[in-house]
């Protein structure tokens, strides 16, 4: 579990496949010394370091989760955020963020709003569980979204300086694939809500008639 704080930038060094297994190497620097086993979110997706050499950092990486989000995208030296697994007594100071992507939306346009930043993301196969003021993943960064245009299948999320100038926020350009995490309260109360639809009430009418309640 992860909180959607990115603690550090790495830069990606290479990825490679033998069949449908792969490994991510990348380049970075904790101030704590990572454990082999250790799940690391390498721009919101979970991934498991299964060997380090001084900075560069290597995880398994299955074809699925490489084809199915924006890691395919990235380029070696493309910046990566960083985040290391939530341990128990840890602040969570963003949101609960699992590190399982949902899918990837494009981003539209990059805008200002004082000293802020505006990202205008097209996410149309994940619109409906995306709410005015919820929260959501956007390259393993946790941001609140402001507006949601069910129409066109878009959403606007705010980004404060800090944010931009601590992630790798800054490299993205119109056009770019980004990875997303919709709320993960959110998803199970839509899952609880489409459910209950789908079950047949357990008094109705008919029932109630025939048991006598009724004449």
């Amino acid at each position: 579990m992860f909180t959607g704080l990115v603690q550090q930038v790495g830069r990606l060094e290479r990825i490679s496949f033998q069949g449908e297994a792969g490994r991510l190497a990348l380049a970075a620097r904790f101030d704590a010394p990572l454990q082999i086993g250790e799940s690391v979110a390498v721009n919101g997706a979970c991934l498991t370091l299964v060997e380090q050499r001084g900075e560069t950092l290597v995880f398994d990486v299955l074809r699925e989760t490489f084809e199915k989000t924006a890691l395919r995208d990235k380029a070696p030296g493309a910046p990566l955020n960083l985040e290391r697994a939530l341990r128990l007594g840890d602040p969570l100071g963003g949101h609960l963020v699992s590190g399982h992507v949902d899918g990837t939306g494009k981003l539209r346009r990059i805008e200002t709003a004082g000293r802020d930043k505006v990202l205008v993301v097209a996410a149309p196969a994940l619109i409906a569980e995306i709410v005015p003021k919820g929260s959501i993943a956007i390259d393993g960064i946790s941001l609140t979204v402001v507006d949601v245009a069910q129409a066109d299948g878009t959403f606007s999320a705010h980004v404060i300086p800090h944010t931009w100038s601590q992630t790798a926020l800054a490299a993205l350009a119109p056009g770019a694939r980004v990875n997303l995490e919709t709320d993960l309260i959110g998803k199970y109360v839509l899952q609880q809500a489409a459910n209950a639809a789908k079950t047949p009430p357990a008094v109705t009418w008919d029932k109630l008639r025939d048991a006598g309640f009724l004449a």
